[in-house]
């Protein structure tokens, strides 16, 4: 899947694994590994090691990366998900348009 077709700021499902079905925004885009970062889904947990800095220490959750295949745009009319293809608009400008509805994606 290309990187353009799911860019940071869109509203995306999960299509597989543990976090199957849940939503959420991308909050990065990293189009050469082919990977996105959703915010509330596929949380890792590292232990870390008391320092100076942090002298508790504990537990840190935080968002890890996903392979964008696992994740598909959510429809702007019924947030299911949705392919992507692109269309010219009326401008001459290449416009994303969800599949599924044919409603435009970009503003």
């Amino acid at each position: 899947m290309s990187a353009a077709k799911i860019r940071k700021g869109d509203k995306v499902v999960v299509l597989s694994g543990r976090d199957k079905g849940k939503t959420g925004e991308v909050t990065m885009s990293m189009p050469k590994d082919g990977k996105v970062i959703v915010s509330g889904v596929n949380i890792a947990t590292r232990h870390k090691k008391p320092t100076q800095a942090d002298p508790q220490g504990g537990l840190e959750r935080r968002e890890a990366a996903m392979h964008v295949s696992k994740v598909a745009i959510a429809d702007p009319k019924d947030g299911k998900a949705t392919r992507v293809r692109f269309e010219t608009g009326k401008d001459g400008k290449k416009v994303r348009v969800a599949a599924r509805s044919g409603e435009k994606i970009d503003g």
